[in-house]
């Protein structure tokens, strides 16, 4: 239905300062979730399963791990007329300004967008944890003439202070828009009646606010003319209300699994979600499985440890007399013997330390990558390219602050960090 005339713009170009330390070196849609795959791969399988095969990626900060894991991953059959295409911020003739927002992104490609064949553009975030099929979203945004619709999840007025709240009549169309409502007279304003969701197949649950989930379908030549009459340069701030009061806006309601993980307790509680007995959401489903980088790794050997609770990803070592409880372990982790890996993210390893590479550890006095024996870890996210010693103890304490810099970790809404290529010395300890 149209899928062949519609291009799907992903936002992956902002800073993201509140997953830092792990946004340090790599942008955040390039962040690892689940063990082996990226935040990126979460739209990207979307549109691939929603048979969009025209997708641009907008990045600007710390992209160069973005640009190879695309690119080592993504290639559509040439007859097909599919790509993911990279378009950074880049110096031109017209200016060499960055991107200054969201919609300021889009603003500075709308060249790509007006090519010949595209009748919808479909906007989306590289930050947010979902399986979606747009199709149904184009079906609802046809079906009801709209200009622009936009994608909306039913919530508990207590969860409303965090997103942005719409108001919409009895057939969806949007007619108000209010920013994290906090007082009860805010929410009145934006009161969705619960029944309505019952109408529309969805269990209202107590549920009587809608929230944007950030997910737009714009009729091209809409878009294209929104962005061109003016300087606004955020989707959800500006363009968004902007199009409510100028166009027609029809809402499509979702009622799946949705996180945006924009911090680093998100982050955390997303990806130990991932790893529980009865986890929220599936990377592995026969119609709409999500996809990323294959790799030929050995299978993970495990030799007498107990693992509950965990996700254990490709080419791993996991030593006798560990302890592996409600953690996600990424590829290549070497865990010697009787450590402990508690509530944790272990992100993995780039590479395979070599032989050549322990000798000159064990001359140096260094740790090898992985985490050594007998160390505890509980409370962590252990980033790439980690070689934590033998003995070390990296747990949560009643002195620490929620969010504080100590020697060699960053601690985050009460999460401990280790950064990527951390070395820490046999019998290291955060207390």
């Amino acid at each position: 239905m149209g899928m062949k005339k519609m291009v799907c713009v992903i936002l992956g170009g902002g800073k993201g300062t509140r997953l830092f330390p792990l946004t340090e070196y790599r942008s955040k849609p390039a962040v690892p979730l689940g063990g082996k795959f990226r935040l990126i791969d979460i739209p990207i399988s979307n549109c691939i399963n929603s048979d969009i095969n025209q997708i641009y990626l907008l990045t600007q900060f710390n992209s160069v791990s973005l640009h190879r894991h695309i690119r080592q991953t993504y290639a559509f059959d040439r007859f097909g007329g599919g790509f993911v295409e990279i378009l950074a911020a880049q110096q031109t003739n017209s200016g060499e300004v960055w991107y200054q927002g969201t919609a300021d992104a889009v603003r500075k490609q709308l060249r790509y967008l007006e090519q010949p064949g595209v009748d919808y553009v479909l906007v989306v975030s590289g930050d947010q944890i979902y399986r979606m099929n747009y199709q149904e979203m184009l079906k609802t945004h046809v079906d009801s003439g709209a200009d622009a619709t936009i994608a909306a999840l039913p919530v508990h007025r207590e969860a409303a202070q965090s997103f942005g709240i719409m108001r919409i009549d009895d057939t969806g169309r949007v007619q108000g828009f209010l920013e994290k409502p906090k007082t009860d007279e805010e929410l009145a304003m934006v009161h969705t009646d619960p029944a309505w969701f019952d109408s529309k197949g969805i269990p209202s649950r107590g549920r009587d606010c809608l929230a944007s989930m950030g997910i737009y379908l714009f009729n091209r030549d809409v878009l294209v003319e929104l962005l061109s009459k003016n300087n606004y340069q955020d989707f959800g701030k500006e363009v968004f209300p902007m199009s409510i009061r100028a166009r027609r806006v029809q809402c499509h309601l979702f009622d799946g699994y949705w996180e945006d993980v924009g911090t680093i307790r998100s982050f955390y509680d997303a990806n130990l979600a991932l790893a529980s007995a009865s986890p929220p959401f599936e990377f592995a489903d026969d119609e709409a499985p999500i996809y990323s980088r294959a790799r030929h790794l050995p299978s993970t050997r495990i030799d007498g440890a107990t693992v509950t609770n965990s996700l254990i990803s490709d080419g791993c070592v996991i030593e006798r007399g560990c302890v592996i409880e409600n953690s996600v372990i990424g590829l290549r982790c070497h865990i010697g013997q009787n450590a402990v890996i508690r509530n944790s993210i272990l992100m993995g390893a780039d590479m395979y330390d070599t032989a050549a590479n322990r000798l000159t550890n064990v001359q140096n006095n260094r740790p090898r990558l992985g985490v050594g024996a007998n160390s505890i870890l509980d409370g962590v996210i252990a980033d790439k390219n980690c070689s934590i010693g033998r003995g070390v103890k990296i747990q949560r304490h009643m002195g620490l602050e929620p969010n504080c810099d100590l020697k060699g970790v960053y601690i985050r809404d009460g999460i401990i960090i280790v950064p990527k290529d951390s070395v820490m010395p046999d019998g290291w300890s955060l207390i």
